[in-house]
């Protein structure tokens, strides 16, 4: 009865450093970074007979969650309404430190003829005050590990509820996928 149990530091041992890789494992797993659209500003437009089309600046909260520093390259974000290709954005190559956010300024420019063609629609939208546009965009780039650079491929879909008159963004949807390649 009065045995004494014996401690064995190799166990305890064994056991601390396989909780902590499983944490370290579990931390290190890829988050998809996080995109909200947060204004949108019309910097000019142009008379291209019989339309306009418009040049802006969409201004996007970028947030990394990852606790490792990503590097993306230039890439196109494709604006649609109705179904139909209404313009683009440019994202420009840059990077993000590791769990960080920053604000991203992207010139844009909506094609007039794409929306005349959704005439009565837009002018629907604009008496409702709210236009629906969704956006997709595929940007890829590297994050380092250690001396490691991962490749990664990531897909944005984006649905947009927006203000045609004021261009207040009223509501969005954000998916992301992310595709990690480990070479």
């Amino acid at each position: 009865m009065g045995k004494k149990a014996k401690w064995a530091w190799r166990s305890a041992i064994l056991g601390a450093a396989s909780a902590s890789a499983t944490a370290a494992i579990m931390m290190a797993k890829p988050k998809d970074p996080t995109f909200h659209l947060i204004s949108i500003s019309l910097t000019s437009l142009e008379l291209n007979l019989p339309v306009l089309d418009a040049e802006l600046i969409l201004n996007v909260h970028l947030t990394n969650p990852n606790i490792v520093s990503i590097h993306y390259s230039s890439t196109e974000m494709s604006i649609s309404y109705t179904g139909s290709l209404l313009g683009s954005a440019r994202i420009r190559a840059g990077s993000q430190p590791r769990r960080s956010c920053q604000l991203l300024h992207l010139p844009a420019r909506i094609r007039g003829l794409q929306l005349a063609q959704n005439a009565g629609r837009f002018v629907a939208d604009v008496g409702r005050r709210e236009m629906v546009v969704d956006a997709a965009v595929d940007i890829e780039g590297t994050a380092k590990v250690f001396w490691w650079d991962h490749k990664f491929k990531l897909h944005v879909d984006s649905r947009i509820v927006v203000d045609p008159v004021f261009l207040d963004v009223i509501d969005q949807e954000n998916k992301s996928e992310m595709e990690v390649f480990i070479a």
